[in-house]
């Protein structure tokens, strides 16, 4: 691995694991056993590593806002969507635990979270107006548009709430959540198979 992968890697499980306020670029350095002139010749300070780890989370995150809406997809598909989504914001957790404050000090990261949330936002509406077309969903337009807000809400503080109650962050756990947002807009049949897979995610 080359070593600017290897200093992303290990800034990523330190501001994981301690919050991105609280780690220097010399433990980073340190962790890697590298000297900081040599971080430093990859990454000139915090904020272009936090930019970097930004990038991947973006490139990552961005072909699952593509879903094939074309393609009648049954509604396991949606949720393992919904499952992709997370696992790929909890890969990036650190991102998300002081979210204002952190877009607050780099604005081309506001930038791009802001674009990035705008794409979320459209394609979890895009996949609602299809299975709506599907006979799915019972709820009109407006609701609708409230549960897209919803759904973004969770996904952005979810992880970061389970942190603040001394839980382990769990991908399952949010999965459920927005499952029992989306249950009461369903038609019955899809509200209950969405309400039993939803308990599966909880249990396991």
């Amino acid at each position: 691995m080359k070593t600017r992968d290897r200093i992303l890697e290990c800034a990523l499980l330190l501001f994981n694991q301690q919050g991105e306020p609280n780690v220097s670029t010399l433990e980073i350095a340190n962790e890697l056993g590298i000297s900081p002139g040599n971080l430093y010749y990859h990454f000139h300070g915090k904020e272009p590593l936090v930019l970097g780890l930004f990038e991947r989370f973006e490139e990552e995150l961005t072909p699952l806002l593509d879903p094939p809406l074309e393609v009648r997809l049954d509604a396991e598909d949606y949720w393992l969507f919904l499952h992709l989504i997370v696992e790929r914001m909890a890969q990036y957790r650190f991102l998300f635990q002081d979210l204002s404050n952190l877009t607050g000090r780099l604005p081309k990261l506001a930038r791009g979270m802001r674009s990035l949330l705008n794409s979320l936002k459209r394609t979890l509406a895009a996949l609602l107006a299809s299975l709506k077309a599907q006979g799915q969903v019972t709820s009109d337009t407006r609701a609708l548009g409230q549960l897209v807000e919803q759904i973004t809400l969770t996904l952005l503080f979810s992880l970061d709430y389970q942190r603040v109650l001394a839980r382990e962050a769990e991908v399952g756990v949010v999965v459920y959540q927005i499952m029992m947002l989306v249950a009461p807009h369903l038609e019955a049949p899809s509200r209950q198979a969405a309400e039993q897979l939803a308990l599966r995610y909880l249990e396991g």
